[in-house]
């Protein structure tokens, strides 16, 4: 490794190094396939998720989705917008303050807090808002981004 390498480690990140106060903003409209499908990949059957009735006379009033749901979105925004592609989550604090129902519209939104120039570590404030634009969750994500080499 070269000492131009050690003092910038963020050569060869698809986006490059990201800079503090930098966001994305990512929306998309909640559905009952996305319960099924988390469900497929975790086994959760919460009756939250799928018993009509019961979850309309729960605190929530509705079927909700899984908090993996609601946190998707961070996924997304995280590998494909802001730092992009390569990036992986290495730490996460989220408070899930409010549940998602199933065929709301969430925005997800990442802003940069902090940037390390020797390795691609990104500091985020993460959180997820509903259609009337109420909190759902809040926190931060600590990234790491992977250089990837052009093919």
């Amino acid at each position: 490794m070269t000492a131009h390498m050690m003092k910038d480690g963020w050569i060869g990140v698809a986006k490059g190094r990201p800079q503090v106060g930098a966001f994305a903003e990512r929306s998309r409209r909640t559905s009952f396939a996305d319960v099924q499908a988390f469900t497929e990949m975790t086994g959760d059957r919460n009756p939250l998720h799928y018993e009509k009735a019961l979850a309309e006379a729960s605190v929530f009033g509705r079927l909700i989705v899984q908090g993996g749901v609601t946190s998707g979105i961070l996924n997304a925004l995280v590998a494909e917008d802001l730092p992009g592609p390569g990036s992986v989550f290495l730490e996460v604090g989220w408070r899930f303050v409010k549940a998602v129902g199933v065929g709301e519209l969430i925005t997800g939104r990442v802003e940069v807090k902090e940037v390390r120039p020797d390795k691609p570590i990104t500091k985020l404030e993460t959180s997820v808002r509903n259609e009337a634009g109420e909190l759902c969750l809040t926190g931060t994500a600590t990234v790491f981004t992977v250089p990837l080499a052009k093919s």
